[in-house]
């Protein structure tokens, strides 16, 4: 498709200035600069308006205007208008420009009706009202750019490209689900004449956005397994099966079935790409740990990286009493480590005498070399980039991967958005798992539950304060961990150990004061949120979140799953003295829950996918329009859709979309 920069569209170079802070560089991104809502303008007949309701009259002005001044530079311009042989009382705030508002001028008034025949005008011109009804696009935009400015740029796009407008979306696609043209859809989307043309529009537009993104991960992954040589793993199930029967509990069925969809996996002669997502505390490590013993007994070597170097350390040792009475040698490998004893686990890894090497980032660096790899295990899967994959890939001849998370997120919507995964599902606690109550207490500070919480120490029970900030900011009322931490030593410091954590300390700072208060050397450790991806405290059963309501909801679930981590109860207290309805709601359910499905699920209605899920590999589409929550039953359409496509992109018919989808697996340059 034909496009053009923006300088052949007459637009001044201050102007393009802007809209490229914008990231609208060429004529199609102003074509896809779409509305963020509409402007319904309709004349209402005057008997049917009540309080609060947004009108638009035309009316004539019929007295002069007045200007009330009030807190420094605020001021609100008052009038009178006659319509239809009735008065009212017109406010207009902060345009005190009196000169414009003469006796007997018509004026066109859109406003808020605040009853008593007063009205608040947010908008006013001097144009007739019938050339203003109807619906009206809204844009987001920055200074320097108005919304006019902006509706004639994105007309003067649509008149350059749209006799060269061509479909992505197959025609049998668009027949199949009665969808406009995509030319009719882009001018629609700006020039709506009527509510339809708008549902249209979206209906066409989000398809095609869904149907790229997951056409284009479709085809990643099938490149990818195409491009690494096939090399199953050999093992017997049986054998791998021993590790059960000598555990002390018994695994969930959701841990079995998850367990089976790996070991089925390695045997294939395909590379595994799976994600395992579970709840915080739903033994994800556990099943990771099959994964690990069933490459060990096909002579191959294992690679767990975790998010921190305290917690490696921790898996490390727990991996190590998992396999004590095999014969399977675990070695941990981070940056701090002395370079002699760095030299020798290299060496030893080179050597095939290490069959499980857990750590960091240190993992993927260019000096690691491995005698036979073939599966890497990552903790946290969002951490886990294109690149570091890149570099895993090199490091063996068939290498699979297994990536947990602890943000579920229902298991179609996870399908459907990681289209180049397999997802596996773990949604069910461990048997005897302790429980942990919630308590939101409306409080600023810990005095209502001071006493409480003091009880609990005393009992022997370890306590994470948490706040939001580390500093003070002058800008933003919000608790931090210095004050909080220098508050808590002073008023509880002869009773009671007290620790501080938090981003800007170094990685061995972190780590020692972790490891003080894993060896209970501390009693109340204030910190930030970076405890929320930690080590398991045994004893650590309290937690005090400060300002809960600055976090989101899969936040907060996911630091108090730091909390009864042992046999004993957990308590979580949430402080906040919040008044805004819809923060006190969001931290009601948090109280009423502890399913992190529904947690996850209300997070992404409230706070939408970015901050829950992470960003995806630049060069990936993705999603202007769509909502992957609102529309998941498009998202999960387009997915099968692309499915079926993915065997006919060769044919006529599919040329657009394979051009594009072509472009796009380009940019992505998963495996350059």
């Amino acid at each position: 498709m034909y496009n053009m920069d923006l300088k052949k569209l007459r637009i001044s170079d201050k102007k393009i200035a802007v809209l490229e802070t914008m990231q609208i560089h060429d004529a199609m991104d102003l074509l896809t600069w779409y509305p963020f809502r509409y402007e319904v303008l309709e004349n209402k007949p005057r008997d049917t308006w009540e309080k609060d309701d947004k009108i638009v009259i035309e009316a004539i002005i019929v007295s002069r205007t007045r200007v009330i001044r009030f807190r420094g530079k605020q001021s609100v311009t008052k009038f009178k208008v006659m319509m239809d042989e009735e008065e009212f009382d017109i406010s207009l705030f902060n345009r005190p420009w009196t000169s414009a508002f003469t006796l007997g001028k018509s004026i066109t008034i859109i406003g808020k009706y605040d009853g008593n025949n007063r009205i608040t005008a947010l908008q006013y011109n001097f144009k007739p009202m019938k050339e203003q009804l109807g619906i009206h696009p809204v844009y987001n935009v920055k200074d320097g750019i108005t919304q006019k400015e902006i509706a004639k740029y994105i007309d003067k796009a649509w008149n350059a490209l749209q006799d060269t407008i061509v479909d992505i979306i197959p025609e049998t696609y668009r027949n199949k689900y009665r969808l406009i043209t995509r030319r009719q859809a882009l001018y629609f989307i700006h020039h709506p004449h009527s509510s339809e043309a708008v549902k249209q529009s979206l209906r066409h537009l989000k398809y095609e956005e869904f149907l790229k993104f997951q056409l284009t991960m479709q085809v990643i992954k099938r490149k990818e397994t195409s491009i690494i040589k096939g090399c199953a793993k050999h093992f017997r199930m049986e054998d791998v099966m021993e590790l059960k029967h000598s555990l002390s509990f018994e695994l969930t069925e959701d841990q079995d079935r998850v367990i089976q969809e790996i070991l089925h996996d390695l045997a294939s002669d395909k590379v595994m790409y799976r994600m395992v997502q579970g709840d915080v505390g739903c033994g994800k490590t556990m099943v990771a740990a099959f994964g690990l013993y069933a490459c060990v007994l096909s002579y191959k070597q294992a690679v767990f990286m975790a998010p921190t170097e305290i917690l490696a350390k921790q898996h490390a040792q727990n991996l190590t009493a998992l396999f004590a009475d095999y014969d399977i040698v675990v070695e941990v490998l981070y940056s701090s480590l002395k370079p002699a004893k760095k030299k020798e686990i290299l060496q030893r890894l080179k050597n095939h005498e290490i069959d499980i090497l857990i750590g960091t980032h240190a993992l993927f660096q260019d000096d690691v070399e491995y005698h036979d790899l073939g599966l890497v295990i990552a903790d946290e899967q969002h951490r886990f980039g294109v690149s570091q994959r890149k570099k895993m890939l090199e490091k063996g001849e068939k290498v699979d991967f297994l990536l947990m998370s602890a943000t579920p997120i229902p298991r179609t919507l996870a399908i459907s958005l990681y289209g180049d995964m397999d997802v596996s599902t773990i949604g069910m606690l461990p048997k005897g798992r302790a429980s942990v109550t919630t308590k939101l207490i409306t409080s600023r500070s810990m005095g209502p539950i001071l006493e409480e919480v003091l009880e609990k120490a005393d009992d022997g029970n370890q306590c994470y304060v948490v706040c939001p900030a580390i500093e003070k900011n002058e800008e933003m009322d919000i608790r931090n961990v210095i004050d909080i931490y220098e508050g808590m030593k002073a008023s509880l410091g002869k009773r009671y150990r007290i620790g501080i954590l938090h981003g800007k300390m170094s990685t061995q700072e972190k780590d020692d004061v972790m490891n003080r208060f894993l060896q209970k050397e501390i009693d109340f450790l204030v910190s930030t949120t970076v405890i929320e991806v930690g080590v398991d405290v045994k004893d650590a059963n309290i937690m005090v979140i400060y300002d809960a309501h600055r976090f989101g909801l899969s936040q907060i679930h996911q630091l108090r799953g730091r909390v009864g981590r042992g046999n004993r109860p957990g308590y979580c207290y949430l402080l906040s003295n919040t008044k805004d309805p819809d923060s006190l709601k969001r931290l009601k359910i948090c109280e009423q829950t502890r399913d992190g499905f529904e947690i996850a699920r209300a997070d992404l209605q409230i706070r939408g996918p970015g901050d829950i899920l992470g960003t995806r590999q630049s060069g990936v589409p993705g999603f202007i329009l769509g909502d992957i929550v609102q529309d998941a039953n498009i998202l999960e359409v387009a997915r099968n859709d692309a499915i079926e496509i993915l065997n006919h992109l060769d044919e006529k018919e599919y040329e657009e979309i394979a051009k594009y989808v072509q472009e796009a697996v380009e940019r992505a340059a998963y495996l350059d």
